[in-house]
């Protein structure tokens, strides 16, 4: 893999993480007008760094390995 095809994977994860950020955003504000708890937290969407790979040490180690 080329550095180009790296970046485009790294934007790709990136794109990933914030879609389902989004929907957990969505799910947290659907139960907040239900009168409910938000279902996710901090914690869940920090998780999701390191789900798709896209926190600093993460990403810096992906591109050393040229």
């Amino acid at each position: 893999m080329n550095e180009m095809q790296q970046a485009a994977y790294i934007i790709a994860q990136a794109a990933c993480a914030q879609i389902e950020a989004i929907s957990m955003q969505s799910v947290n504000a659907t139960a907040l007008a239900q009168g409910g708890g938000p279902k996710y937290n901090e914690g869940d969407f920090q998780e999701l760094l390191v789900k798709y790979g896209i926190h600093h040490n993460a990403v810096i180690a992906f591109f050393n390995r040229l």
